[in-house]
């Protein structure tokens, strides 16, 4: 269920598709069918998405349906209570005919969003899920492995690089002023493959403690992509990394994200930016890199050669947001 929520976030504009730009391209004219303007409000950029619409796994993975059917089961009073802190995080959001029509009847609005939770599976989840599930199973069993290893310090060393555990706290850079006490409760990990660019920490009762984070090798699900004239005439490797910088990512990630060591991305990333296929831009403590313009038209050679006889369209920074 919180993959299929995070796919529509992709599909729809408020993330970014990062490493999911090809299954962006099948998917779209699906897309065209679909009416699915009420999630993606209650999806803000920042902000809160309602727990309701993709609870927590309790035990063993469920069944879609069985997924669907506690979403069905959500008490109205927390519908509309949950929906109501969610439009709140968006300016005018409540104010919107979106955001009228979610405030309406509860059990008509549940209804409503429970059907196009289950057409977004239908269309733009489900017929990637058997890939989506070995690699989200692989992470999780790579992760009970560095438990066993090194204990909690190692499993969370390399769990994201905004997440770090220190004096039995788990803190998360750049997140909300939020503290929890476990108590005994418990912190559920929950991989994601669409959830590729950040963590999520769900706290709120009567939820179990829960930390989204995005699952190793999200990049390889398209690496199939890097086999062909572009890998041939540039390494397999700098293929897969330029073909992933579409959107700034610092070494850290781009390492993370494909099971590489830093100093092998860094290595393949200088060859690239003296190339000029890539350019870096300092944020912070960090350069994040992205590709130019010559990049963009390398990575779409395919498309050039149909006859295009030009690059894609720049994206500005307002359409990436």
């Amino acid at each position: 269920m919180f993959e299929t929520l995070s796919a529509v976030r992709v599909a729809t504009g408020p993330q970014p598709p990062g490493p999911h730009e090809r299954w962006l391209a099948e998917v779209r004219p699906a897309l065209a069918h679909l009416d699915l303007r009420p999630l993606t409000l209650l999806q803000p950029r920042r902000g809160y998405t309602p727990d309701f619409l993709s609870p927590p796994p309790r035990d063993a993975p469920e069944a879609f349906d069985a997924e669907l059917a506690r979403i069905a089961a959500t008490p109205h009073e927390q519908v509309r209570r949950e929906i109501d802190r969610s439009l709140a995080d968006t300016p005018g959001a409540a104010r919107s005919a979106t955001g009228t029509l979610l405030r309406g009847d509860p059990a008509e609005v549940l209804d409503l969003l429970t059907g196009l939770v289950a057409a977004a599976w239908r269309s733009l989840v489900a017929p990637y899920w058997p890939r989506l599930r070995a690699l989200l199973e692989a992470d999780i069993a790579y992760r009970a492995g560095r438990l066993a290893e090194g204990g909690l310090d190692l499993l969370f060393a390399e769990l994201h690089p905004s997440v770090r555990f220190h004096d039995d706290v788990l803190v998360r850079a750049h997140g909300d002023d939020d503290h929890r006490d476990l108590a005994g409760a418990g912190l559920v990990l929950l991989p994601s493959a669409f959830k590729w660019d950040q963590v999520v920490v769900v706290l709120d009762p009567p939820w179990q403690p829960t930390l989204v984070y995005p699952a190793r090798g999200v990049g390889t699900l398209r690496e199939a992509g890097t086999g062909g004239d572009l890998g041939r005439l540039i390494g397999r490797t700098r293929a897969l990394l330029l073909t992933d910088l579409a959107e700034p990512a610092a070494t850290s990630w781009l390492a993370h994200r494909h099971r590489f060591a830093p100093a092998t991305v860094s290595e393949h990333l200088a060859v690239l930016r003296r190339t000029g296929l890539v350019t870096g831009e300092r944020h912070g403590y960090e350069v994040r890199y992205r590709r130019t313009p010559l990049g963009d038209a390398l990575v779409a050679g395919d498309g050039l050669s149909a006859g295009t006889g030009r690059p894609p369209p720049r994206r500005t920074a307002a359409s990436r947001t």
